[in-house]
């Protein structure tokens, strides 16, 4: 995420945000990709909205991987862990975040008959949502202007554009199947800790005594551990991992289907062929030639 992150080396999960003074909205917009900042698996109580107008990553929430290409618009609910999303800005180029409480108004303001639409979607917000082109193209802009207001008027805009993302049909659920977590800090240390690993090495084979060793665990107690915390084995999450990166390589690389799936650290082409059609629903090559003709 691209926001006020410390240093890493603590590793925290779930994550302190101090809007400004005097207000209850923290908006942060950011028009260029800042290096030394490093995704990690966090969570906090606060609602989060991320625009990004124009650029390319990599988007992690719950059980969710995808990668975006150009521009995207996410809703995440309280206390659903995510990764941090843009790998980098594209020209002209900038996202912009938004975050509050889902009681930043009093506890039961979303509760009267009007606000109704609104505490829905704050409910689909703990699954992920993922607005499609129509709605992110009708509030771009107006999610823009929230850095440039102050006060009142700022949580106007904010309502605004809740009201209109609760009225989209426009959006895709990004764990509709609900996700298995447990928010004790000395386990998301870990989980943190392998999502990196993973991050920084699935284009090499990792096995499950390379990874269990590295959080101090047997391996029958870390298939165990894993499990409970993401809902997957770890190889299913490492082969989506590789899957995901072969959609980036796939998108923005000229290299053959070939070369990509070894590069993405398969090393057999037909179980990349296969396991890619099951995570995508489409073949690779019918995937590089979509998104060819795909402009968002």
């Amino acid at each position: 995420m691209l926001l006020n992150l410390k240093k890493m080396n603590t590793k925290p999960t779930l994550e302190k945000i101090s809007p400004n003074f005097g207000s209850s909205i923290l908006v942060k917009k950011h028009t260029e990709f800042l290096k030394e900042i490093k995704a990690f698996w966090h969570f906090h109580p606060e609602i989060e909205l991320v625009y990004v107008n124009k650029g390319k990553g990599k988007t992690h929430i719950g059980n969710h991987l995808s990668y975006f290409n150009n521009s995207q618009l996410l809703l995440i609910g309280a206390n659903l862990p995510h990764n941090g999303f843009t790998d980098r800005l594209t020209t002209n180029g900038s996202e912009t975040l938004v975050q509050f409480k889902p009681e930043f108004l009093g506890d039961t303001f979303f509760e009267i008959p009007e606000m109704k639409p609104i505490h829905i979607l704050f409910e689909k917000a703990k699954k992920g949502i993922i607005f499609g082109v129509k709605t992110k193209q009708k509030l771009g802009a107006k999610i823009e202007k929230l850095t440039e207001k102050k006060g009142f008027k700022q949580v106007l805009i904010l309502l605004e554009i809740l009201h209109t993302l609760s009225k989209s049909e426009d959006y895709t659920l990004l764990n509709a199947d609900g996700f298995a977590f447990e928010a004790q800090p000395q386990n998301n240390n870990k989980i943190d800790e392998i999502f990196k690993y993973i991050n920084e090495n699935f284009n090499q084979h990792i096995s499950l005594d390379e990874i269990a060793g590295l959080v101090s665990m047997t391996v029958p107690a870390f298939c165990r551990f894993f499990k409970k915390s993401t809902g997957k084995t770890f190889t299913k999450l490492v082969n989506e991992y590789r899957v995901v990166h072969a959609t980036k390589l796939l998108s923005e690389s000229q290299s053959s289907i070939t070369d990509i799936c070894f590069e993405c650290g398969f090393n057999n082409f037909s179980h990349f062929n296969k396991l890619f059609k099951e995570f995508t629903g489409k073949s690779a090559s019918k995937y590089r030639n979509e998104m060819m003709n795909l402009i968002q």
